[in-house]
């Protein structure tokens, strides 16, 4: 093994390793994309391509155009997953570019890079994270260059990646914003002024969709995740998720190597390190807000993984004594990805695993019973996205409801194709009412309701007007809102010749559970509203009889649902 590591990419039988390792690797990711099912956020991001836009509800739209891309020419999971598969080779590729400056070591930078299970994930699953992973990369390797020579077609592509980046995640500003603090000096070039403009350039249709839709990405990061209170478990769990994606086995060994390596007066390995420290603090002070997704930090692993081989490409003895460790770890991961293309069916309980496991025969089952109507899921994206791409239909659609948060759904117009129908509402367990039908399938048993002319206003929207901050307890004020159609459509909330009443109410929320939830007067069911009207209605809000700080939303209910919020969450602090 030792003799093996000290190869070079000089050597012809270390470029045939590389070449056959890329092939290997294209191969098998081809592989598992196609057997492997989806993993819900998948689903609920090929719909994201159904509808291409400047932003969604979560995220920016990169992610949709790289299924978009790939679904157009397989209708299936491999074409789902197909950029990705692709963008992972030329990843590798471009990653390779970058380490080889400072040691060209094939069979290390192999055993290393297969080792990091975030790789793996990343190599066929398509999230956001697969375009953040790829433009960091190519961000890195132009800023290498650029480093090294200040021109004109340099920092063109620079620019664009730095939009690619934010459009990709918003995690990607972490990347631009800490290469950056690391190297003020950049200020000094003329060129890194054409950098900064094309990347807001890129970013301001986007900017200007969330603005149209009142910023619901920045509601939904700032406010609604972090509405949880604190557990010590976030921040413990935080750790051992950075150690478990960098390797299960090997993750301290990649940390203990990207911390040795000096980077002075090395001014690309000085940006990595800035990476390294800046987004591992950065989320450690996340987990006192909420909890922290592994695959967050995914930035932060790309940076450590190069610091990481440049020590131990000049310290190769060390990394040979752990050679079996590292065997093992890529066994244990190579393992992990046949388990959930479903090779081995006892793990299939596995709840992981299961998530990847026939939801196509469950969403066949459904549309089946429900004999292709109309269907709503409740509180969550998951199961409508699912049921959407297994039938290859937009037919489902997500009810999310005071006690869960909004999700794209809430934006979609999936529901104004089904207002005033016959359609079937899908829940978990066996039926309890008379006009419910308990359904089993292949996921456990479902009970439909079969409701008709479905009525609900997810998209109609409270604003408030200049509301106080500061309230007494037990306190009772006039509010001013307004509230706004944004349906190209008259709304209106009468009950006349409706089979499902409307109501209006408030809630009001603390540390992330409902303390309350009030009715709003009736009067209210008078307002009609033409199609984009805005009109203003005050409303009488009482705070709670404890001091604190809550969060305050408006509702709209119509039987049998429980109420969609129809406001941002809306700070009160109760003295």
């Amino acid at each position: 093994m030792d003799k093996f590591l000290k190869n070079t990419v000089t050597d012809v039988n270390s470029k045939n390793l590389f070449i056959l390792f890329l092939v290997l690797t294209f191969v098998l990711n081809l592989l598992q994309s196609y057997f492997t099912g989806l993993h819900p956020d998948e689903a609920y991001y090929w719909i994201y391509s159904k509808f291409l836009d400047w932003g969604y509800f979560d995220h920016p739209p990169m992610v949709a155009l790289f299924i978009k891309g790939g679904y157009a020419i397989f209708q299936n999971t491999l074409g789902l997953r197909l950029i990705t598969v692709i963008s992972n080779l030329g990843a590798l590729i471009i990653l390779y570019q970058i380490v080889k400056k400072y040691n060209q070591n094939v069979p290390l930078f192999i055993l290393m890079v297969s080792a990091v299970l975030m790789f793996h994930v990343y190599a066929f699953i398509t999230t956001p994270d697969v375009p953040l992973f790829f433009f960091t990369i190519l961000f890195l390797y132009l800023y290498q260059i650029y480093l090294k020579e200040d021109k004109l077609y340099w920092a063109i592509l620079l620019g664009l990646v730095c939009g690619a980046l934010m459009m990709s995640k918003y995690h990607g500003i972490l990347v631009i914003f800490f290469v950056l603090i690391s190297n003020l000096n950049l200020f000094k070039r003329k060129s890194f002024y054409l950098v900064i403009s094309l990347g807001i350039l890129i970013c301001l249709p986007h900017l200007y969709w969330q603005y149209l839709n009142n910023f619901p990405s920045f509601y939904y990061h700032i406010i609604d995740r972090s509405a949880t209170p604190y557990r010590f478990d976030y921040t413990s769990q935080y750790f051992l998720d950075q150690l478990l994606m960098m390797g299960p086995l090997v993750g301290w060994l990649f940390f203990y190597y990207g911390f040795k390596v000096k980077s002075k007066p090395d001014a690309f390995l000085r940006s990595l390190k800035f990476i390294l420290y800046g987004v591992l603090i950065f989320f450690f002070i996340s987990t006192f807000k909420g909890r922290v997704q592994a695959q967050w930090p995914l930035i932060e692993f790309i940076a450590l993984f190069i610091l990481a081989y440049v020590y131990a490409s000049n310290n190769t003895a060390h990394v040979s004594k752990f050679k079996w460790l590292f065997g093992i770890n890529i066994f244990l991961i190579i393992l992990a990805r046949l388990i959930i293309m479903g090779f081995i069916p006892a793990a299939n309980k596995i709840k992981f695993v299961a998530e990847f496991q026939n939801y196509d025969v469950w969403a066949n089952q459904l549309k089946e019973v429900t004999e292709n109507k109309p269907v709503i899921f409740l509180d969550g994206f998951q199961k409508a996205s699912y049921y959407n791409f297994y039938t290859r239909s937009l037919k489902a659609d997500a009810y999310n409801s005071i006690a869960y948060r909004q999700t794209q759904y809430d934006l979609w117009p999936l529901e104004n194709e089904i207002q005033g129908k016959s359609v079937f509402l899908i829940e978990d367990g066996k039926a309890t009412g008379k006009n419910q039908q308990t359904v089993k399938t292949i996921k456990g048993a479902y009970h439909l309701t079969l409701i008709n002319h479905v009525r609900f206003y997810p998209k109609i929207y409270f604003d408030p007007i200049n509301f106080p901050k500061q309230w007494d307890k037990n306190e009772t004020r006039l509010v001013a809102f307004t509230i706004r159609n944004p349906y190209q459509k008259t709304v209106s909330f009468s009950d006349d010749d409706q089979e499902w009443k409307c109501s209006f109410q408030y809630g009001l929320m603390q540390n992330g559970k409902m303390i309350s939830l009030s009715a709003l007067p009736d009067s209210l069911k008078a307002i009609s509203l033409k199609a984009n009207e805005t009109k203003k209605v005050n409303l009488n809000i009482k705070s709670p009889n404890k001091a604190g700080d809550y969060k305050l939303f408006i509702s709209i209910k119509t039987k049998p649902f429980k109420g969609t919020r129809n406001s941002k969450m809306i700070s009160l602090k109760v003295k």
